[in-house]
């Protein structure tokens, strides 16, 4: 662990960096998986791709800054929204291992926002509904808010080592 914590804390411009690539990584995954397979993204998902975003743009910001407090903060910032993904990736992967009895077809994220104030739209999408529970694409048995689960933690848990190592030295 020690090897670990030593690397991290000698190259965070460089964990910042593999963290906006792979974020744009898998940016560009989904938008295959949309347009070239034919997959449509539920309402979680878009709000998985949105965190993802915001989490590559930090990683690529902190990587870029000089300074280690303000690379602090947004090292920080990243943590909390790659946590936010992992949480919008956890729920729709419990709806997929556990489909509601009544599946039924909700507005796209882009309706909900239009047709009704933040305050109310934001509920509905995390509601879910029959599309976020559905089960389009695997792989090695896992589904895509399976992966986004587990590349939002791994996210977090650098985010965190991150902040971490830098208080130590």
């Amino acid at each position: 662990m020690n090897a670990v914590t030593a690397w991290l804390s000698n190259r965070p411009r460089a964990v910042l960096a593999l963290i906006a690539a792979a974020s744009v990584a898998l940016l560009a995954f989904g938008m295959v998986l949309q347009h070239v397979v034919g997959l449509e993204p539920c309402p979680m998902c878009i709000v998985q791709r949105y965190a993802l975003i915001l989490v590559a743009v930090l990683a690529g910001l902190g990587a870029a800054l000089a300074g280690a407090r303000a690379r602090a903060v947004v090292v920080g910032a990243l943590g909390l929204f790659a946590g936010f993904g992992a949480f919008t990736a956890a729920r729709q992967s419990w709806l997929q291992w556990y489909p509601p009895e009544i599946l039924t077809c909700g507005r796209d994220f882009f309706g909900m926002i239009e047709a009704f104030p933040l305050g109310r739209a934001i509920p509905m999408i995390f509601r879910g509904s029959g599309d976020c529970s559905k089960v389009d694409w695997s792989f090695l048995g896992l589904t895509i808010a399976n992966w986004s689960f587990l590349w939002f933690v791994a996210f977090t848990l650098l985010a965190i080592c991150l902040l971490l190592t830098r208080r130590k030295t």
